[in-house]
């Protein structure tokens, strides 16, 4: 598994630990499939920690190692619940 810096500086913005992330991801489901991104396929995954925070992950899927590209706890207004949007809709 590999953390993207962008990733990184958004765990520290938001005060997420890697643990939180790995029990995050231990529980994820997969919410928006991005396979044909100009990037390289990735998704976008909900999963919650063990005290119960949900986090949102961007992360590879055609890669042999697992990268995180960003993680953050989905919040209004461009997010209404974990697991709908707000307002207007932008693929990662």
């Amino acid at each position: 598994m590999r953390v993207t810096l962008h990733a990184h500086q958004e765990m520290l913005d938001e005060g997420i630990t890697l643990d939180e992330v790995l029990q995050a991801l231990g529980s994820a489901e997969v919410l928006e499939d991005y396979s044909e991104h100009r990037r390289g396929a990735c998704c976008l995954a909900l999963g919650f920690t063990q005290a119960g925070r949900p986090l949102h992950v961007v992360c590879t899927t055609a890669q042999p190692t697992l990268i995180i590209i960003t993680v953050y706890e989905p919040r209004a207004p461009k997010w209404v619940s974990p697991t709908a949007r707000g307002g207007g809709h932008h693929a990662v």
